[in-house]
């Protein structure tokens, strides 16, 4: 993104929403380290896209920059969208993305030779059936016997992500086998010029561990670092930024919560950004407003969480209401309770609302299968954004064809989204096939050639995907190292969605529109629900064994509460705890409890 051409006034205007709230006033004001701890509903992504407009028309001189890096594509995307608002176009001052994209794109590609990591010249990132190949060849060295290699892959990220200083003792003594199948991974993934998910943050903190005149030209190029959902990133990113902005002299700019810390699965560790708001050489501001959630359902969040964090609904806020259903039956059962009596009183209470503004979330995916068949009994349509999903929603390739599609079916009349924005967004995607300005220019030809002749928000999707495809996306994805898996999901999608595959009518228009508010139910993880918001929430399967799971630490039983604590605070209006009568989580029966102590 550039601010060459930006209207400073749009972001000083939007400054003025922030005065009234002492809080995001003064995030907005700091000008040295600074971390803003921010609840469910306290205006964060505002706060913190304002705060970017500013740093980088006043703070930075071009051509520096500023790097952003957040939890997922989508958290990226609602950045990139927001400032687009404010008046800074797509352009190459602004790096927003993943820690894995920031770690490949700006560290590891340009640098990995030079940095002496010992990577093959022309690295690639693997797929997950390479992935998994390079895996159960290392179990057949490293372990042996039948058992499914597939079942040591969560154990095998763990201890990676543990050890980011391989020189430690402990790498060899704490788990000596499975330190050897980590070794004998990595080297079969080596050995095939490949390197994973894993691999980027990791390889990136070493890098930069070892290589001081790298970190020097990381500062030079982005003076200042902004870290959304901080919680959520792990031990490489807080390694990152140790190194680069209390060693290197970054200025750090952190945006986070503890108590929506929900993936320690992947690696989270709440306790680091809690250790970094602690810091002497930092400001700590948190946001005390809730926005979002009616005045009801906030202070019920507090009991959900279990813990007092003094959250308030602004003086003028509506009330919200928070509903128990003790249901009877299986969740096949349960599931037709909500299509057909549950939605439909929902209706009637709220006669203006548009399905797209209701969410059912639930635990685990295979409750969103219950849903998904009860609502099509009933002729609702849904979208899902779980494991079961036609496409998973983080993937970069399918949101920007997402955007194509948009701009086909009337994006090219109403500038929403505009087809420069399009085009900037896939010469992001295939930078590595668009190298020089004459490429760049043959793919704003292309793609705005195939665009123009698809205008038609009734046509076939597969048709419309296999024309990309065969016209934009084929030849590009074959010089980009990091989009095989992209490249794969894309195709599975097309199969699903073809003649012998098992979704019959597919229009444009519902492409399009399909991570948009339109009117069909939502269908969604707890995981998957975070960051987004609506105006009722219905919590399926609030069940003791479902939330929490069966828990091995009261680490993961604290993870399950703030996990419920998610969900309950992505409602506006009502939510809705769904549970077998039996059963109800404890969770459900603390809130229920305290609610009726009142």
């Amino acid at each position: 993104m550039s601010s060459a051409s930006s209207d400073h006034s749009l972001y000083l205007r939007a400054a003025e929403d922030l005065r009234s709230n002492e809080r995001q006033w003064q995030a907005y004001q700091s000008t040295g380290h600074c971390v803003l701890l921010a609840g469910p509903g306290s205006g964060k992504t505002k706060t913190l896209t304002i705060k970017l407009a500013r740093m980088l028309n006043e703070d930075v001189d071009e051509p520096r920059g500023i790097a952003c890096i957040t939890y997922n594509n989508e958290c990226a995307r609602e950045l990139e969208n927001r400032l687009e608002a404010l008046g800074i176009a797509p352009g190459g001052r602004v790096f927003i993305g993943t820690v894995h994209s920031f770690s490949l794109t700006q560290i590891l590609l340009p640098y990995a030779k030079v940095a002496g990591l010992g990577l093959p010249d022309s690295f690639t990132v693997a797929n997950r059936q390479q992935a998994r190949a390079a895996l159960a060849a290392a179990h057949a060295n490293v372990i042996g016997g039948p058992e499914n290699p597939q079942n040591w892959e969560m154990r095998l990220g763990r201890h990676r992500r543990r050890f980011l200083n391989r020189e430690l003792p402990e790498w060899q003594t704490l788990d000596p086998q499975l330190t050897a199948f980590v070794e004998a991974y990595e080297a079969e993934l080596r050995a095939a010029g490949l390197i994973d998910f894993d691999d980027m943050p990791l390889l990136a903190v070493r890098a930069l561990a070892e290589n001081r005149w790298l970190r020097t030209a990381m500062v030079a190029k982005y003076p200042i670092l902004a870290v959304d959902e901080y919680q959520d990133l792990g031990r490489a990113l807080h390694r990152m930024v140790m190194g680069l902005c209390f060693s290197a002299g970054m200025r750090l700019f952190a945006v986070g919560d503890v108590d929506q810390s929900i993936y320690g699965f992947t690696g989270a560790t709440p306790e680091l950004l809690r250790r970094l708001s602690e810091r002497d050489d930092v400001e700590t501001l948190r946001l005390g407003l809730n926005y979002r959630c009616g005045s009801r359902i906030v202070s019920a969040s507090e009991y959900v969480l279990g813990e007092e964090r003094g959250y308030e609904a602004p003086h003028d806020a509506h009330e919200g209401t928070v509903y128990f259903h003790p249901c009877t039956g299986g969740y096949a059962e349960q599931a037709r309770y909500l299509i057909e009596e549950l939605i439909p009183e929902i209706r009637e209470r709220r006669p203006d609302i548009n399905l797209g503004e209701i969410a059912a979330l639930y635990p685990a995916a295979f409750l969103g299968n219950e849903l998904a068949n009860a609502a099509a009994e009933h002729g609702y349509s849904v979208i899902r954004t779980d494991g079961n999903a036609l496409y998973p929603r983080g993937s970069k390739l399918m949101r920007w064809l997402e955007q194509c599609a948009m701009w086909c079916c009337g994006g090219w009349r109403s500038g929403a989204p505009r087809l420069s924005r399009v085009v900037s967004e896939g010469a992001r995607l295939f930078h590595e096939a668009i190298t020089d300005e004459d490429e760049r220019l043959a793919f704003q030809r292309d793609l705005t050639a195939a665009l123009w002749d698809r205008r038609d928000e009734t046509v076939d999707l597969h048709d419309w995907l296999t024309a990309l495809h065969d016209d934009i996306i084929r030849s590009r994805v074959s010089l980009t190292r990091s989009l095989d898996d992209e490249y794969v999901t894309l195709n599975n999608f097309l199969t699903r969605i073809g003649p012998a595959g098992d979704v019959d009518d597919f229009p444009l228009a519902e492409f399009a529109g399909i991570g948009s508010g339109l009117d069909r139910i939502n269908l969604s993880t707890l995981h998957s629900a975070k960051g987004r918001e609506f105006d009722v929430v219905i919590l399926f399967g609030a069940e003791e064994g479902r939330l929490p799971r069966n828990y091995a630490t009261e680490n993961d039983l604290r993870e399950a509460r703030r996990l419920f604590y998610v969900g309950f605070t992505r409602a506006r209006h009502e939510i809705h705890l769904m549970y077998g009568q039996h059963n109800p989580s404890r969770f459900v029966t603390e809130v229920q409890d305290r609610l009726e102590g009142e």
